[in-house]
């Protein structure tokens, strides 16, 4: 059985094949438009799901869709109403979009695939709730969904027990969670959806200082972790703003312009937000093991993707386990959604094995040898061949000497990580490798952190967790043993200054607060990641490289070898690895030339 889950129109659209429920392809629209976070139908996500599956929409048994948009639409109104005539403009302007296409989702399906059959429809976090158990390796446990906001429901938990699904309690739209952090992302300068992990980055550089403020004026927290937001602060309901005047004058000013300097305020306040998140979210999860008594949790929604609370809900929180989805935003719910009318309304049941039964997020597509090296030719490249073993060991040499290596592999990465696939790949051990990649690879703020792939077999030497993470979802902090003492000249360095302090021995994955958004490598789910990792240790005595995504700031990670081409050409890597090829940086044509074929150099 065939079954195909959408998720569209809001932010990070995607496409789900399940069959016989077997997750067997998944992908986000914006790998293939190249529109970062790309709201549109996703057509050519779903053309590649059913491309994966050898299979053509004739052969879909199902269609679901991610949420209700009837219901979206009667939140929308509602919430104009209240507020008319404020945010008339704004209800103005969504109005042709939802007449064009909102409305008609199952006919906007049905004339793109050109499908025939039932379009289904789940609830928003019903889909997160489904995308978060289903293929979690729990036959039963705690669920706990948090976002912005779905039709009405912002945050959602319930129960997971074989093929059963059943949430309980919600939180409902305008108080959310996901909303308030936005809020915050909007006041310290960044882009909404789209700057939230740079909030969460930039708040080991401050200090707690308006937590209480918060507390005290913007959310009312119950025991339970419910919560009640102070309206008035906030101008999401009808505005162009995500906060009021009333916001500013709480904080010592306006919001800061984007792309102007950042200041010790902006550190202050995401550090700030970032403790009344994980308050929230440590209420919650209390009060949901109470309800539940379950010892396993299942996450998923957009504030699931905050590794930091996950870190602490892991260390402080009552459950024994906890498994996050690793596409825990709106693209998770295509997932969701398609496994929730295979169990659910299928009545199918599930088989709980050792692992998840997400194939280690790598469910995009792949590129075989001749198709690299067709275009390799058609580009002019300058690339040799390389067997596997070579290729790993003279990767692996290339780190050990410095150099930064795109590192292009397998089957693309479903979800907002590079795991291993579609990477950019450094030495942690060079005090510099920090500042190269931000600044001359990924063009992005200089106190960007970046995350260690660690062979699974050491991470306890490195760092205090004990357990695999495989999908770079918790932070924990660097042993004791790696850290490094700061100069006493040093000690009183603040904000971005802090940056220039080595703290360990791994200086280039370790943040200003000694922790790091870890990632575990095993053989069995990453074999050829595990096997470079290796080489490298052998080399270097450190089992550990920086990984970052293979992009640059602004653009999606890359997915086809030509968008790896054009990222390597236009940025200051050294090395890459695209399939079996190794190319020099030094010895490729200028981007800006006509390009024309030339000779291989095959080895």
């Amino acid at each position: 059985m065939n079954i195909l889950g959408i998720s569209a129109y809001y932010h990070d659209s995607a496409a789900c094949l399940v069959r016989d429920g077997e997750v067997v392809a998944a992908a986000q629209e914006e790998r293939f438009s190249r529109r970062k976070a790309d709201p549109a139908f996703p057509v050519a996500a779903a053309e590649y799901c059913l491309r994966e599956a050898g299979i053509t929409s004739a052969d879909l048994d199902l269609v679901g869709f991610y949420d209700k948009p009837g219901l979206k639409f009667e939140r929308i109104l509602e919430t104009h109403m209240q507020v008319a005539p404020r945010g008339f403009s704004n209800f103005v302007r969504a109005m042709p979009l939802w007449l064009r296409e909102k409305w008609f989702v199952p006919h906007q399906i049905q004339k793109t695939l050109g499908y025939a059959g039932e379009v289904l429809f789940a609830e928003h976090h019903e889909s997160h709730a489904a995308s978060a158990f289903y293929p979690s390796p729990f036959d039963e446990a705690a669920i706990l969904t948090l976002d912005g906001v779905g039709e009405w429901t912002t945050a959602s938990w319930g129960i997971g027990r074989g093929n059963e699904l059943d949430l309980k309690q919600e939180i409902r739209f305008p108080h959310s969670l996901g909303l308030l952090y936005s809020a915050f992302t909007y006041f310290t300068g960044f882009r909404v959806n789209f700057g939230e992990y740079k909030v969460m980055g930039l708040a080991p550089y401050g200090e707690p200082r308006y937590a209480d403020r918060i507390f005290d004026n913007l959310i009312e927290i119950a025991a339970d972790g419910s919560f009640l937001l102070d309206l008035s602060y906030f101008d999401f309901l009808a505005g162009d703003r995500m906060t009021s005047e009333k916001f500013d004058d709480l904080f010592g000013g306006p919001a800061r312009e984007p792309e102007s300097p950042i200041t010790q305020r902006e550190m202050d306040i995401a550090r700030s937000i970032q403790v009344v998140v994980e308050e929230v979210l440590l209420r919650q999860a209390r009060y949901v093991h109470r309800e539940t008594g379950m010892r396993n949790l299942a996450l998923a929604g957009g504030v699931a993707l905050n590794c930091v609370a996950n870190g602490r809900l892991l260390r402080e929180g009552p459950f024994d386990e906890l498994w996050i989805q690793p596409a825990a935003g709106d693209a998770g719910g295509a997932l969701g959604v398609a496994l929730l009318l295979w169990h659910r309304i299928e009545g199918n049941s599930r088989t709980v094995g050792r692992g998840d039964r997400m194939s280690a997020s790598l469910l995009g597509p792949a590129y075989g040898e001749d198709e690299i090296e067709k275009l390799l030719r058609e580009k002019g490249a300058n690339a040799r061949r390389l067997g596997e073993q070579r290729l790993v060991e003279e990767t692996a040499e290339l780190l050990a000497r410095g150099n930064v290596v795109g590192w292009f592999q397998g089957r693309m990465e479903f979800g907002p990580r590079a795991l291993g696939s579609r990477s950019i790949l450094g030495d942690p051990r060079n005090e510099a490798m920090q500042r190269t990649l931000n600044l001359k690879i990924k063009f992005r703020e200089s106190f960007r952190p970046f995350a260690p792939a660690v062979l699974r077999e050491r991470v306890a030497d490195y760092f205090e967790l004990q357990r695999d993470s495989p999908y770079m979802l918790l932070v924990a902090d660097l042993q004791a043993s790696r850290r490094v003492p700061i100069p006493a000249d040093a000690r009183e360095l603040q904000g971005l200054d802090r940056l220039r302090i080595p703290r360990s021995d791994v200086p280039a994955v370790t943040h200003v607060d000694y922790s790091a958004r870890i990632q575990t490598v095993d053989h069995e789910s990453q074999p050829l990641f595990h096997a470079l990792l290796r080489a490298f240790e052998r080399r270097t005595g450190c089992p550990v490289l920086v990984n970052t995504s293979f992009n640059v700031r602004g653009e999606p990670i890359v997915c086809t070898p030509e968008d790896a081409w054009r990222c390597f050409l236009r940025t200051d890597m050294d090395y890459l690895a695209l399939g079996p090829f190794l190319l020099d940086k030094r010895t490729q044509p200028e981007p800006q030339e006509e390009l024309v074929a030339g000779p291989l150099a095959l080895d």
